[in-house]
């Protein structure tokens, strides 16, 4: 029986995808062949209706692969080029789209189930190597699956291993009922450590005239994969798999609890106010970004640094002649003496003469003298 769609993995969760391509499959059970796109990811086939599904229909393990043989047989499609896999249980037809599809298919399915390169097949040097390469990063998929932790390791095991499912939760039995009986609406099914660290467990809830909670125990296998022990142990190759298989075999009514984690999105802290006493959740402004400066208008560099000089002198003059009222008035060349003490410009006598260009530096002089009389 095959599992409904929503508990089968998504392409983001199944091992690294070694080879892929449509192929025509025709099992016993099958009356006529479909054409499927087939990823072999890991050491297994998952079949998919087009490229863009991401829910994969069947899949079909190639750990029970014995031998792979040409099929003879004449195909209306002169460029088809027949095969057969030979499983332990059963032999599938499959047709690949030419006959260098299909010696390519052949050489990546015996390579991973065999961990070695075929010699029997027609391949050119690239592809040996590619195979090869395929062959170690599958080897190193597979230790990792089934080399037990070292002892000093075993309390970050679980954080280590790079494809666990989401409903896995770092707690013990108690915590982990606790867990179940507040998310209640969430799930009812989780997946955690054993406690010797090395193995997993299954915790489930369930409402029988109260809570039901039941306990799963997850081994290892030595020869990879694991166990779900039972009178009748159950053999899965990935932990996802383990989960999969009880929701299968409950017909969806055990359902992960998947936990959504909250982010806040301001800052609040806690104050006590000294005059009442009372405590009150405070939110700080947080200021807001400046707005980015205008760009200059474009135009002629030159005219802007003059502008610019001409600003700092003018204020400079009006500095000069704005002197405070106790010291004597300076009197810049080109201008009468007066005897007005004033500062404002306006009381200038109607005789004199229009302002004219004033020097900075004779201006500065005349100032330090002055000082020195004073």
């Amino acid at each position: 029986m095959a599992a409904p769609n929503r508990f089968r993995r998504v392409r983001s969760q199944l091992p690294t995808c070694y080879y892929e391509g449509f192929l025509e499959k025709k099992s016993i059970k099958d009356k006529m062949g479909r054409t499927l796109w087939t990823s072999l990811c890991g050491n297994a086939l998952f079949f998919y209706n087009n490229t863009k599904d991401s829910v994969y229909i069947e899949k079909l393990e190639l750990s029970d692969l014995v031998s792979v043989n040409d099929d003879r047989c004449r195909d209306r499609n002169l460029d088809a080029a027949r095969f057969t896999l030979h499983m332990k249980n059963e032999d599938i037809k499959m047709i690949a789209p030419s006959l260098e599809a299909r010696e390519l298919w052949k050489g990546f399915m015996l390579s991973v189930s065999k961990l070695s390169v075929p010699s029997s097949l027609n391949l050119l040097p690239g592809q040996i190597h590619m195979m090869k390469e395929i062959i170690e990063k599958e080897k190193i998929r597979q230790r990792l699956l089934s080399s037990p932790p070292p002892p000093s390791a075993s309390a970050n095991y679980v954080t280590l291993q790079s494809d666990m499912p989401s409903c896995y939760h770092n707690v013990n039995r108690v915590e982990a009922e606790y867990l179940l009986e507040r998310n209640t609406v969430r799930g009812n099914l989780l997946l955690r450590p054993g406690h010797d660290g090395t193995s997993f467990a299954l915790t489930t809830r369930q409402d029988i005239n109260g809570p039901v909670f039941r306990h799963y125990r997850v081994s290892r296998r030595h020869e990879g994969g694991f166990a779900i022990a039972l009178e009748t142990p159950i053999t899965c190759e990935t932990l996802h798999d383990v989960i999969n298989c009880l929701l299968e075999k409950t017909n969806g009514v055990l359902v992960p609890l998947l936990m959504e984690e909250h982010y806040e999105k301001n800052i609040t802290f806690i104050e006590t106010d000294k005059e009442n006493g009372e405590r009150n959740v405070l939110c700080p402004k947080v200021p807001s970004p400046a707005p980015p400066m205008p760009p200059p208008k474009p135009g002629n560099t030159s005219d802007f640094v003059t502008n610019n000089f001409n600003e700092k002198q003018r204020r400079l003059n009006v500095f000069c002649f704005n002197v405070d009222a106790e010291r004597k008035a300076l009197v810049p060349p080109g201008y009468s003496k007066t005897t007005s003490r004033s500062n404002s410009l306006s009381s200038t006598p109607k005789n004199v003469p229009k302002r004219q260009h004033v020097d900075i530096h004779e201006l500065q002089e005349v100032l330090n003298r002055r000082r020195n009389q004073d």
